[in-house]
């Protein structure tokens, strides 16, 4: 259908998971992509996978000169941005009593500076009518045992976005948050555990699940995509979940 058709759109952490899907989503519906990505491998892994015209960029989600490079390159080539998902993020199982300061400053620094300092370098380019994702989570919304730190940094988000939808609006940009549930990405094993306490950490969520799975980056990508679309023209300042019911 070519939605995006003309479209200028960027994706942090566009390399693996939710990114990649939703890059090569865009993509397919017509956008120029700009992805983001600060690990080498993904990064030489994201250029084999997608289309030869995405433009892979890298850039740590924690600095604000990096945020501020990649603003200068896409308005250097394009002069102007459509579609910002702010997707790049972190989260760690740990028992509270665990936490310690790198990591409370890996989960904020990553999840809410990264969203906050990207979107802020960025904003001069957004054009009238764009819209601006944020991926957040729906352990923002309820409680998960041993992830308080990322649950915490996700609903700042959540709170970021409801602020932005009413100041973006007199320049004409909406803004939305995302909330997936567990879903079936190499995120997964970044949770911080051993494969086995992993794993069964992921079968007493998906056990929660109505539809009794994990979601796919596929469908979190739709969701992106309709509220970076036409179709979402009156949609601001909501919170998507795309969990399979597990928030209800």
């Amino acid at each position: 259908m070519s939605v995006l058709r003309g479209k200028i759109a960027l994706i942090t952490g566009g390399t693996t998971g939710i990114g990649l899907a939703t890059a090569r989503l865009f993509h397919a519906e017509g956008a120029r992509v700009f992805v983001t990505g600060q690990n080498a491998d993904t990064l030489a892994a994201a250029r084999t996978e997608l289309p030869a015209e995405v433009e892979i960029l890298r850039a740590d989600a924690r600095s604000i000169s990096d945020a501020e490079n990649v603003a200068a390159k896409i308005q250097a080539t394009t002069g102007g941005l459509d579609v910002a998902f702010l997707n790049a993020g972190v989260g760690r199982f740990i028992p509270f009593q665990a936490v310690d300061e790198a990591f409370y400053d890996l989960h904020m620094d990553v999840n809410v500076k990264g969203v906050v300092f990207m979107l802020k370098a960025v904003l001069p380019l957004l054009r009238p009518g764009a819209s601006v994702l944020v991926n957040s989570s729906v352990v923002g919304q309820k409680g998960v045992a041993n992830f308080a730190i990322a649950s915490a940094s996700k609903g700042a988000l959540s709170a970021l976005v409801r602020a932005l939808a009413v100041e973006l609006a007199e320049r004409d940009v909406r803004i939305n948050a995302i909330s997936p549930g567990p879903t079936a990405t190499p995120f997964f094993g970044k949770f911080g555990f051993p494969e086995q306490v992993r794993d069964a950490a992921i079968g007493r969520m998906v056990a929660k699940i109505p539809f009794k799975r994990a979601g796919d980056a596929n469908e979190v990508a739709q969701a992106a995509l309709f509220l970076s679309s036409p179709a979402a023209s009156f949609v601001t300042g909501s919170d998507l979940r795309v969990d399979g019911g597990w928030g209800a």
